[in-house]
């Protein structure tokens, strides 16, 4: 198989949510496969793309100059060709109280896998219901990674609950 050639994710199936979406851009950052997702968040009663889903598309274009094809709200199709996975200094705002942790979700795993040095400054919602809040990643994810010899530190900068949001995280990878 050619390591360019076009994996097409439905993504309706499973929970039919963002983790679909998620997940499969931190793949293709990962094997720097290209994507093409469909369906996106069909399963939910606003499907398509809301502001956290689109906050992490922008965030794994950034650290890979990925080019994007169908990243706008609302949007149920998406083509996303990752680039070179590429450390530095990055900020990504949320704008509503949507989950920095799962924004961090998708990033990590490709800069870890990258080696590269990054400093991530993501806000938004640090505390949601349908996502691991910051202090778990804090106290349980995050030493899990370091003990696998990640070099990872996140420091809870200010809490953010919905409606409000408005809540920061600093990461060093």
């Amino acid at each position: 198989m050619n390591n360019n050639e076009l994996i097409i994710i439905d993504g309706s199936k499973g929970e039919g949510g963002g983790q679909v979406l998620r997940t499969s851009l931190a793949l293709s950052l990962i094997t720097g496969r290209p994507l093409r997702m469909v369906n996106i968040r069909a399963k939910r009663r606003k499907p398509g793309l809301m502001r956290q889903h689109l906050t992490a598309v922008q965030a794994a274009s950034a650290i890979s100059d990925a080019s994007v094809e169908g990243a706008g709200a609302g949007s149920q199709e998406l083509l996303f060709e990752p680039g070179t996975i590429k450390g530095g200094d990055y900020s990504f705002a949320i704008g509503t109280a949507g989950s920095c942790t799962l924004v961090l979700q998708t990033v990590l795993p490709a800069l870890l896998a990258a080696g590269v040095e990054a400093n991530l400054h993501l806000s938004g919602g640090t505390h949601n219901p349908m996502a691991p809040p910051a202090d778990f990643l804090q106290q349980a994810y995050l030493p899990l990674l370091r003990n696998m010899g990640a070099d990872v530190e996140m420091s809870l900068n200010r809490y953010g609950f919905y409606p409000a949001g408005g809540g920061e995280l600093q990461v060093q990878v």
